[in-house]
This record gives structure tokens, sequence and C-alpha cells, in this order.
């Protein structure tokens, strides 16, 4: 793969990654504890379901972030170095997950 496909790569995520974030917003909105309008379970049900939708919610966060510095680091003409030691990163875990910040031995050291 090229730079220029995987920078396209990686804007797709980023914009599919977005559209997903900004329709998925009140998800994590604070479950309302009005106990005469919802039984226990119910409202257990919905804490869980909030709980999830905020992990969730901080993992696309967490996604996104890497994206953008796996595009800055295209532009800065860092891309395909480990950030850690800068040993180049291997064709196939950057075709896996073009976003990949370290190399398999600094990910499975750290």
């Amino acid at each position: 793969m090229t730079k220029d496909s995987i920078e396209n790569i990686l804007l797709a995520r980023r914009a599919a990654l977005l559209n997903v974030m900004q329709s998925s917003t009140g998800d994590s909105q604070p479950v309302e504890l009005d106990q005469s309008r919802v039984g226990r379970l119910s409202r257990m049900d919905a804490l869980q379901g909030q709980a999830m939708a905020q992990e969730t919610e901080r993992r696309r966060k967490n996604e996104l972030q890497r994206i953008e510095n796996a595009l800055a680091r295209i532009k800065e003409g860092e891309y395909g170095y480990c950030v850690s030691c800068g040993e180049e990163i291997s064709k196939k875990r950057l075709e896996l997950d073009p976003s990949v910040p370290l190399c398999i031995d600094c990910a499975s050291s750290g």
C-alpha cells in the first residue's frame, strides 16, 4: 500500500467514526432516577446501558486520536516507524491497523 492509499483509508475511518460519534451523542446521557416511573431493575438496566455507552464512546475517542496521530505522522514523514523505538513497523501490521503507532516488539513489551 502507498502512503496516499493509507492516508485515504485513515481519512475514511475518521469520517465514519465522527459520523457514528455524532449520531450516538444521546446514549450516554444521565439516567433519570425517578423511582415512581421506573422499577429498580429497569433503572439498573438503564445504568448498565449508560456505562456501556460511555465505554464505547471512550474507545471511539481513543481510536479517533490514534487516527489523528497516524495522519500527523504521515504529514511529518514519520509514518511506518515505531514511535517508541524508531524501528520500521511491519507492512502486515500496518495493513491490519493503519493507525498502529508501535512495532510488535514495543507493543508486546509495553
